[in-house]
């Protein structure tokens, strides 16, 4: 497969650190050209500049493509972050979230149910492989620890970042409070639920279709990601459309109903954690 080029284009004042960006992205593999734009990325620019892109302006890193651009814009978060408590909260509830405890997001995305566990108090470790959206998420995170707001820095305080296989990090860190997973949602059969993708899933699902980074890594069954999870955390809490078959058909210890989506937990790790082998991994690198 012929590895395609992502641009990278950037506004004058922002070369050096879209610089920065490129390299970082070239040395996970990936083909990455630079380019400045002096023009403004309005909704005009961006239709007619519909190709997969990275843009960097004053706001940030983002991805963008027909039309459309996001970043995981953790300060648009704030609202409700600032009403968030482990009463209204299902994740939180599912988590047992108070400060101190350790929780790893073992499919971090964009970064926005980790950041409400770290809100609360816990000390989150994000783990993302694919090497686009873990910068789109540095970008994020270190906005957001330069932010105004003092609650916003405060909780990217409590954050860490780490690019890897998720798989492979597990099998060799262990001893978590909890392990958050958020597997892909099942393609859904309604067509007019697909036509109302938000536009940040559409644009990662571009991004991941797009022939710019291959993964080598060999690909877990579901069965294997909970055993791993089980032996990585005491407590393992995975989140489900609400009708959703359970992941690997396992029923969980305990639900969270939520109107579209539910939580489910599994506890019996502790009687996994001394019957797994080590593995011989690849050192994950951090951010």
């Amino acid at each position: 497969m012929v590895r395609q080029t992502l641009p990278l284009i950037a506004q004058p004042s922002q070369l050096q650190q879209a610089m920065q960006w490129q390299q970082q992205l070239l040395a996970q593999g990936m083909s990455i050209s630079l380019h400045r734009s002096n023009e403004p990325f309005t909704a005009r620019w961006l239709r007619q500049h519909p190709a997969l892109c990275l843009l960097q302006d004053e706001q940030g890193l983002w991805l963008a493509a027909q039309g459309m651009r996001m970043q995981p814009g953790w300060a648009g978060q704030l609202p409700r972050l600032q009403q968030a408590s482990s009463r209204n909260e299902l994740l939180a509830r599912a988590c047992q979230v108070r400060p101190g405890l350790q929780i790893v997001d073992a499919t971090a995305g964009l970064g926005h149910d980790g950041l409400l566990l770290a809100f609360l108090g816990a000390g989150v470790t994000l783990i993302e492989q694919h090497p686009v959206v873990a910068t789109l998420l540095q970008s994020a995170w270190q906005q957001a620890q330069q932010a105004s707001d003092d609650e916003l820095a405060a909780t990217a305080a409590r954050m860490t970042l780490v690019q890897a296989n998720s798989a492979q990090w597990l099998a060799m860190h262990r001893g978590h409070d909890v392990v958050y997973l958020d597997p892909m949602f099942p393609a859904s059969k309604n067509s007019r639920k697909q036509a109302q993708v938000r536009k940040e899933m559409q644009l990662l699902q571009l991004l991941f279709a797009a022939p710019i980074w291959a993964d080598s890594s060999p690909q877990l069954p579901e069965a294997g990601w909970l055993e791993l999870a089980q032996c990585a955390g005491r407590r393992v809490i995975v989140k489900r459309p609400r009708h959703a078959l359970p992941l690997a058909g396992r029923a969980p210890d305990h639900q969270w109903l939520g109107e579209a989506v539910r939580f489910d937990g599994y506890f019996a790790a502790q009687r996994l954690q001394d019957n797994m082998p080590e593995a011989s991994v690849p050192t994950a690198s951090a951010l």
